[in-house]
């Protein structure tokens, strides 16, 4: 079973009104300004998920800044993963400056079947993880058992629109104080792994912190390099597949992977492409 752990759909009414939101939020207008800059429904979604051979996949909410165009997304990634048959896991997005109304949503989304939180982007929504709202955020994953998605921001190379989310060591630092919750951190953490034979630390993260691949081939330049270190030192235990669809398509990001993983065991593959996903999530899905 292939798990894809990090797709992007938004609600057909945001990608018709792509210029109204642009205006109204500063981190949309980076990522989404250009008519380039691809937008996907759930539908597009299951179809991607068809051709490429994927089961699975998470959906991920936006980090908006306004409360209510949190819920309003939350809302149909509910109902888009209801109409799915079980094929899209929806991770839902709230902002804590919003204060109890955050948590009221995040109840809300946990009882209507989200199964984690994401893609959190801290910094892009104007609140620091090593604070107060981090604090209240772990205590609402851990009330309501959802697994916590970050997108963490690799602190050299090139600029890109998006890059800016979270900073790595901020995700460390929460990690390593939260170990007992479910975390992933997204593009490969922001190159987390390529530190843990350099800080005597890593040993400190929790079972169930983990990397997603999502984007990785556009991040990284040295791929061949980039994955036989993975695999040897963070370690294929801790890594879930994620393509960053629409951004990458489903069936390319499975080539690339596939591609520059030859080296690797049928069971270390096996782990990254479903079974470590099937694990956080609590067991068998779909």
């Amino acid at each position: 079973m292939i798990i894809d752990f990090h797709t992007h759909i938004f609600p057909p009414h945001v990608r018709e009104g792509r210029e109204g939101y642009v205006r109204r939020d500063v981190t949309f207008a980076e990522i989404y300004g250009s008519p380039r800059a691809k937008i996907a429904t759930a539908e597009e979604l299951l179809r991607s998920m068809d051709e490429a051979g994927v089961e699975v996949s998470v959906a991920l909410g936006f980090a908006w800044r306004d409360h209510q165009d949190c819920v309003r997304h939350n809302d149909y990634l509910l109902e888009a993963a209801g109409k799915s048959g079980g094929r899209i896991v929806p991770f839902c997005t709230v902002n804590p400056l919003a204060g109890e109304a955050a948590a009221r949503e995040v109840e809300r989304c946990a009882g209507g079947g989200a199964r984690g939180l994401g893609e959190l982007r801290p910094d892009s929504q104007g609140w620091p993880l090593d604070g107060p709202a981090g604090d209240v955020l772990a205590e609402l994953a851990s009330r309501h058992g959802l697994i916590l998605l970050f997108h963490v921001t690799e602190p050299v190379g090139h600029e890109y629109p998006g890059k800016q989310g979270l900073r790595l060591e901020s995700f460390y630092r929460f990690a390593v104080g939260h170990h007992q919750l479910k975390l992933v951190g997204a593009h490969l953490a922001g190159g987390l792994a390529f530190f843990r034979d350099f800080v005597d630390e890593m040993g400190r993260l929790g079972r169930d912190t983990l990397i997603d691949t999502a984007a990785w081939d556009l991040i990284y330049r040295n791929r061949a390099a980039v994955w036989q270190y993975v695999i040897q030192t963070f370690d294929s235990r801790r890594t879930v597949f994620g393509s960053d669809f629409p951004l990458v398509g489903q069936a390319t990001a499975i080539e690339h992977i596939q591609r520059h993983t030859k080296s690797w065991s049928q069971a270390a593959l096996t782990r990254v492409f479903g079974g470590n996903a099937q694990r956080l999530l609590g067991g068998p899905v779909n």
